[in-house]
C-alpha cells in the first residue's frame, strides 16, 4: 500500500513531556530504519494576533499541517508524528491536513500536577510560568474527561524518556513490520 499513511498524535498536558518523547521516539525509529517525519505542532500556530476568522487559530494549524505533510508526502513520507496538547482529540484535523485516510494512533500522556510543575519551572524561565502551570492543570482535566476510550495512556512520571517512547511505538506497531 504506496499511498497509506500513518498519524501518530502525542497530546498531553503542557510539561508532561510530548516534545521531549516526540524527539526521543523519532531517534529510536531512526536507529530501526523507519522512515518517518516529525512535526512540532505549537509551531503551526504561532502568530499574533489570531486572524479575525480563526479566533483559536485552528484553521491557521490545518492549513500549516497541510502544507508541511504536503512537502513530507511528496518526498515519500507516509508516517507522521506529531506533538500537541490537544491532538488526540483533533484526529479528523490531522486527517484533512494529511488527505485521505489516514491511520490515526493517538496516545496521551499523563504526569501529575507534581511533575509538571517541576518541568515547568525548570523549561520556563521567562514569565509566562504561572500560566502555564495553570493551562497545563486545567488542560490535564480536559485531556482526561475528553480523551475518547481508545486513546493509549501512557504516565511519564518518574519514567526514563527512552523507556516512555518505546511504549509509544509499541502503540504504533510500526516496528513489527
Amino acid at each position: 500500500m504506496p499511498d497509506h499513511t500513518e498519524a501518530l498524535l502525542i497530546g498531553g498536558r503542557s510539561g508532561v513531556g510530548k516534545t521531549t518523547v516526540g524527539w526521543e521516539v523519532s531517534a529510536q525509529l531512526q536507529a530501526a530504519g523507519v522512515s518517518h517525519c516529525l512535526v512540532e505542532g505549537d509551531n503551526l500556530d504561532q502568530a499574533f494576533p489570531a486572524p479575525p476568522d480563526d479566533p483559536a487559530r485552528t484553521k491557521m494549524t490545518e492549513a500549516n499541517l497541510a502544507a508541511l505533510w504536503g512537502n513530507y508526502a511528496a518526498l515519500g513520507y507516509r508516517r507522521l508524528i506529531y506533538t500537541n496538547t490537544v491532538s488526540i482529540l483533533e484526529p479528523d484535523l490531522i486527517a484533512r491536513a494529511m488527505g485521505g485516510t489516514p491511520r490515526i494512533i493517538p496516545v496521551l500522556l499523563t504526569a501529575d500536577d507534581v511533575t509538571a510543575r517541576n518541568r515547568l519551572t525548570a523549561r520556563e524561565i521567562g514569565g509566562q510560568l504561572d500560566a502555564h502551570l495553570q493551562r497545563s492543570a486545567t488542560m490535564a482535566v480536559h485531556l482526561a474527561e475528553a480523551a475518547p476510550r481508545d486513546v493509549v495512556r501512557i504516565a511519564t512520571d518518574g519514567r526514563p524518556v527512552a523507556v516512555i517512547a518505546s511504549e509509544v511505538i509499541a502503540a504504533t506497531g510500526w516496528l513489527d513490520r
